[in-house]
């Protein structure tokens, strides 16, 4: 449904996306996530053609973004993280403009725009001002508006974005009810948004593809190996000794436990290996008894911040320069003062 080729913008001397390449199936839910400024709303820019890019492709259902435009903007739908709204418009009177903006036809308008009322639950208010709504019903209305003409493909920027708890929920089971029917694209960087209501995540960083996946496949690439700790009542040489001989060990460290004469281990276990069973044997068999054992993995949140986390040094070592260069710049003022 959606192909994109070695996609590059710049402003300046800044990358804000880096030879990016990624597919979209159709029907499926994609979320792009990453942190601020990782690229993600200019990517999108660039998709609906809002923005041109520097170099690569955009093709949107066959049609290339820069060579057929309006047919691969007749494709789309698209809600920016503020939605384009005229708050001195009604809600009705709003949506009937997006249809003769869209080129829906005359006969059909007023059908469709009923029926995106009802749909996203806007029949009560459909005769209110836009600007006395509250931020869940405006984006409703931005989301009504992306979905005039029926589109193939939807791409939402931040749309849950200044919601509170229930609109946030709300706007999630709207957002699931379009799969199967339209392909969506949405954009956010917090990771529970995304992990709720998509198929598969595109984790974004630095303008560059950091890991492609389903939830429960970007755990499973991710995953390396499993942390198991365990509390023992023993010596550390005895525990050493069985750790050793255990071929699914990775690597142990030992700590001092909170009860007296125990033994914290961390122990890091390969793949997916589970070995309690078997170390519970061979500790029960040493005399060595088991206070604890408790078997920890990387949860999306872990990756997410492992994929990130040099893009945050990075920023920070650029603000650092920068403060450098700045206190340079003082010095050399007051002394040719």
């Amino acid at each position: 449904m959606i192909q994109v080729e070695n996609l590059v913008k710049r402003y300046g001397g800044h990358t804000a996306v880096d030879k990016l390449t990624f597919t979209v199936e159709q029907g499926k839910i994609y979320g792009f996530l990453g942190p601020n400024g990782a690229g993600k709303t200019t990517t999108m820019n660039v998709m609906t053609g809002y923005i041109a890019a520097d170099g690569g492709t955009v093709v949107i259902d066959g049609h290339d973004i820069l060579k057929e435009p309006l047919k691969a903007k007749a494709c789309m739908g698209y809600l920016p993280e503020v939605p384009p709204l005229y708050p001195d418009m009604t809600v009705r009177e709003f949506l009937l403009f997006a249809t003769e903006l869209k080129k829906v036809p005359k006969a059909e308008r007023n059908e469709q725009v009923n029926g995106l009322m009802e749909k996203l639950g806007l029949t009560e208010i459909k005769n209110r001002l836009i600007k006395h709504l509250s931020k869940g019903y405006k984006q409703r209305v931005g989301l009504a508006q992306a979905l005039v003409g029926n589109p193939k493909v939807l791409i939402l920027d931040e749309p849950m974005v200044g919601l509170d708890p229930k609109q946030i929920v709300m706007m999630r089971d709207l957002i699931k009810g379009l799969a199967g029917e339209h392909t969506v694209i949405l954009s956010s960087h917090i990771l529970s948004e995304i992990s709720a209501v998509c198929d598969h995540i595109l984790i974004i960083s630095k303008g560059k593809l950091a890991a492609s996946g389903s939830p429960d496949e970007l755990q499973k690439k991710m995953q390396g190996g499993a942390e198991l700790m365990v509390t023992v009542i023993g010596e550390r040489e005895q525990l050493r000794s069985i750790l050793e001989g255990m071929k699914d060990v990775l690597d142990f460290s030992f700590e001092d436990g909170k009860e007296e004469g125990s033994v914290l281990v961390r122990i890091a276990v390969e793949g997916d290996a589970d070995i309690r069973k078997k170390l519970s044997l061979a500790l029960s068999g040493a005399g060595m008894a088991v206070l604890s054992m408790n078997r920890s993995e990387k949860s999306l949140e872990d990756i997410f911040m492992e994929l990130t986390e040099s893009e945050d040094e990075e920023e920070t070592e650029a603000e650092d320069e920068e403060e450098t260069d700045a206190e340079g710049e003082e010095e050399t003022d007051e002394s040719d003062l």
